[in-house]
């Protein structure tokens, strides 16, 4: 109690008096004295989970009355890939910063990993940014597919395989690598491509999860090849990268923006989804999904 009351910047009897008015309030009691401390009794655990949703649903709440208040301003706590702040996340950033300069975007790199969507279910993010399964198996969430993307095999524009037209994966074997761990969902994609040729994955020189140190700081050596996302080249074409002409036969993914289906889009949400949407469909036509109504 000591300790809450100091988190609170209350006094502890205030505490004390707040937990009482609760469990009068309530009916019922939440918390259990034991010899480790005050326990949540099993009518406190309910009230524990569903507090999340409802002082999450507050400030939802808080955040649309200060966005109608000023239609320029708003927050949004967004998990993305790391593929995405090489890429299409700055595009989107930059297009939303022109329109709502007042908008504050709290970017979070999140783990795609089987628990990619952790943070929606505890909302402590409003939106997930990535490389997502569509349609979307998980039943408790819904999203929107922006573009459907492969991976391409790259050298930097100074490199001696920069100046061929046509290039036979087989030939490239030897070269120096920088590649993704080989049990990362990029790694794995990787793989594939080279066993479509009958081929194994070369031994790289370099191994990084670090899309920026495979899109940009290694292919600039002019020695190493690398594979990148089409979004990263695409949505950041200052990149000193040349695509390669060889045939790279990799499943192509989606890319899109997630969220808990039972969760109120806030306003700032819907216009980075829609600004998301726009730049999609920028230089291709448009994709499946559709902005929630």
């Amino acid at each position: 109690m000591a300790k809450a009351a100091a988190a609170l910047g209350i006094s502890q009897p205030a505490v004390s008096k707040a937990i009482g008015e609760t469990e009068q309030t309530l009916g019922v009691r939440l918390l259990d004295r034991t010899t480790k401390g005050l326990v949540p009794t099993e009518y406190g655990q309910a009230l524990l989970q569903r507090a999340v949703t409802i002082f999450d649903e507050l400030r939802q709440v808080a955040d649309e009355l200060r966005f109608l208040a000023d239609p320029m301003t708003g927050q949004l706590r967004l998990g993305c890939s790391e593929s995405m702040t090489a890429g299409l996340l700055p595009a989107i950033i930059a297009q939303m910063s022109s329109r709502y300069p007042r908008v504050t975007l709290h970017a979070a790199q999140t783990s795609f990993a089987p628990l990619q969507f952790r943070e929606l279910r505890e909302r402590t993010i409003e939106l997930v940014l990535g490389r997502i399964h569509w349609p979307l198996p998980e039943r408790d969430l819904d999203g929107v597919a922006l573009l459907e993307e492969g991976i391409h095999v790259v050298a930097g524009a100074q490199s001696r395989w920069a100046r061929r037209r046509r290039i036979e994966l087989a030939e490239l074997i030897g070269e120096a690598w920088a590649l993704p761990p080989p049990d990362s969902l990029p790694g794995k994609l990787v793989a594939e491509g080279f066993r479509a040729h009958g081929l194994d994955v070369p031994a790289a020189s370099v191994v990084t999860g670090s899309i920026h140190l495979l899109a940009s700081a290694l292919p600039m050596t002019g020695r190493f090849l690398t594979v990148v996302p089409a979004s990263v080249l695409r949505f950041n074409r200052r990149l000193p990268l040349k695509v390669l002409p060889v045939d790279f036969p990799v499943e192509r993914g989606w890319v899109g923006i997630v969220w808990l289906k039972d969760r109120t889009l806030s306003p700032v949400a819907r216009l980075f989804i829609e600004c998301a949407q726009e730049l999609a469909r920028s230089d291709r036509g448009p994709q499946p999904g559709a902005l929630p109504r």
